[in-house]
């Protein structure tokens, strides 16, 4: 299968990063509320962002030099 110009290179890498962190955020607090000890839902909620927001530029500075566009 053939790439049209412009279409950004996705890697397995890339989609299995992306799952990651579109799981972990969800994941992680829900596994701590269970094992560790309960949370409040003000709690759950920050922290879904503090981990979705630490994970979404952890995405961009690994991958945006072997995402680039083809010429």
């Amino acid at each position: 299968m053939k790439r049209k110009p412009g279409e950004p290179i996705y890697l397995k890498r890339h989609m299995l990063g992306l799952a990651l962190a579109v799981v972990f955020p969800i994941l992680l607090p829900l596994l701590y509320h269970r094992y560790i000890g309960p949370l409040s839902f003000a709690t759950r909620f920050v922290a879904t962002l503090i981990i979705a927001l630490i994970a979404s530029i952890a995405l961009y500075f690994t991958y945006r030099a072997s995402a680039q566009n083809e010429p």
